[in-house]
């Protein structure tokens, strides 16, 4: 899900326009002249991650790209139980606000027009943080095995049983394995077809039970 709205100046419109899912992790050119993109993202940054925490959530990602004659100003937020169609719009809301506060205290952070979109995250969105292993609780994951860990350079594929802060727990083929989060890489959720299985059943697909496979 996702809310846009359009920012040109002297005038901000809500176009009440919902979309799908932004992936996360991908930051264009804020191609704004004289410009330096990690020193306007980290001033968007200050701006807008204050109110995505005051609201309860966690900033997964804050991207500025150019779309045509204006810039995408694109921010995914997240938290323990998902993010609801209301809780998107009242983010987009406060962070609309915010940033037109800190234009008429600081001057122009974004020259010219700008849309900004706020999404929670897709399926796609790689397991790198603790929460983001905690939050994927009974879900089929697959995660590259780290250079040092048992089985390297192989995967490992199971379903989500515990996190923790130090580590997760897989069912793996029916085998319940601790990994402490350094040993995996980026989890990646699978997709799976027919009734979902409950927190710690084991995927029965055939030649896969989720052992290191050397690949």
């Amino acid at each position: 899900m996702a809310q846009h709205r359009d920012r040109t100046p002297g005038n901000r419109s809500h176009r009440g326009q919902f979309g799908p899912p932004a992936r996360s992790g991908t930051s264009g050119p804020a191609a704004r002249p004289g410009s330096d993109l990690v020193a306007l993202r980290a001033q968007l940054m200050a701006v807008v991650g204050p109110v995505v925490a005051g609201s309860g959530y966690d900033l997964e990602d804050l991207g500025v790209s150019r779309v045509g004659r204006r810039h995408l100003l694109r921010i995914v937020v997240d938290a323990d139980g998902g993010v609801s169609l209301d809780a998107v719009a009242e983010v987009s809301r406060k962070v609309s606000e915010a940033l037109d506060a800190a234009e008429k205290t600081d001057g122009e952070l974004i020259a010219g027009e700008y849309q900004l979109e706020v999404s929670s995250p897709g399926v796609d969105r790689p397991l790198t943080e603790p929460r983001h292993w905690r939050r994927a609780r009974g879900r089929l994951v697959r995660a590259p095995l780290a250079s040092g860990a048992p089985g390297y350079p192989g995967t490992v594929q199971g379903r989500v049983t515990e996190a923790r802060a130090d580590g997760v727990t897989l069912d793996v083929g029916g085998r319940l394995r601790d990994f402490a989060y350094p040993d995996l890489g980026p989890g990646q959720v699978q997709v799976e077809f027919g009734p979902p299985a409950g927190p710690g059943a084991a995927d029965d697909e055939p030649g896969d039970e989720g052992e290191p496979d050397g690949h």
